[in-house]
């Protein structure tokens, strides 16, 4: 079967949705995500416009995911490590790989790898700052 392009706000749901549908049965990633977020609804909606805006250059989404991610990991004793980012990177590559295909999915791939890498730099950083203090 030929898989398209990511090119609407729909094919973002899709891979949203299918993705954290993985992600929440995951051993690993489950129960953080599980733990924080308790409307998953409204969470897909936020990451769907996340991912419109960064991938289909639509101004939907408005937010902090750093800082996000930083209080999860505080909220986790300080255990969220690049293992976890690994796991994360690899289920939303599976999971764009069974549905799309074309230059938006590459470039969904290239984004969530780079996120991935400076949202882990963050909160190794902010761990490193807390350690000195």
């Amino acid at each position: 079967m030929k898989r398209k392009d990511i090119a609407t706000r729909a094919d973002i749901a899709l891979q949203v949705e299918s993705f954290y549908a993985k992600v929440r049965k995951h051993e690993l990633l489950g129960p953080i995500f599980n733990d924080v977020i308790k409307d998953w609804p409204s969470h897909l909606v936020k990451l769907t416009d996340f991912w419109e805006t960064n991938l289909l250059f639509v101004r939907k989404y408005k937010g902090n995911p750093l800082k996000a991610h930083v209080q999860v990991e505080t909220e986790h004793d300080h255990t969220i490590e690049q293992l976890h980012f690994g796991h994360w990177l690899q289920l939303w590559f599976e999971t764009l790989d069974e549905n799309f295909e074309g230059k938006n999915c590459e470039l969904a791939k290239e984004r969530a790898r780079n996120m991935s890498h400076i949202m882990f730099m963050r909160i190794f950083n902010e761990r490193e700052r807390r350690n000195e203090a």
